[in-house]
């Protein structure tokens, strides 16, 4: 019985050892954010802008967002927080969704944009052919571990 316990124990400890680096390494290998004058200057060129807000369907105290994006035609800046993960994606959709099964249900109509390095401020370069106007919506979503992170309507 005491071996059980040893290696109960062993596994548990390794078990919230790796939950923990995985929380963990993103902020720790996180480029520096831009800084807040360059954001500001950025987004002040935005045609569009929404707002990340914590109270989403699909977020919860490990998956957030809160701050503004701002949309221009070669840019979307986000002034804010996210809450820190690996491999966080931005998608602009042409529906409003709040959650995970929102997100999978359009996710291949939607237009990926990029990878989100920095948990507390972005920009991110629309790559060519995308036409911010034609989409409503901008998601941040996991690729990782397939979990919505926020969403804001800008249109």
């Amino acid at each position: 019985m005491r071996r059980i316990l040893l290696v109960l124990s062993h596994l548990l400890a390794v078990g919230f050892g790796f939950a923990l680096g995985v929380y963990l390494l993103p902020v720790l290998t996180a480029p520096p954010a831009p800084d807040i004058a360059m954001l500001e200057e950025k987004a002040k060129s935005a045609s569009f802008s929404g707002t990340f807000d914590r109270d989403r369907a699909g977020s919860d105290f490990l998956h957030w967002g809160e701050g503004t994006i701002s949309l221009s035609d070669t840019e979307i800046v986000h002034m804010g927080k996210l809450a820190p993960g690996p491999d966080y994606m931005l998608y602009l959709t042409s529906e409003f969704v709040d959650d995970e099964a929102g997100f999978v249900a359009i996710k291949s109509q939607s237009a990926r944009i990029g990878g989100v390095k920095s948990f507390d401020g972005a920009i991110l370069t629309i790559p060519d052919g995308i036409n911010v106007a034609d989409y409503t919506t901008v998601v941040i979503w996991c690729e990782a571990f397939s979990e919505f992170i926020t969403s804001a309507q800008y249109q």
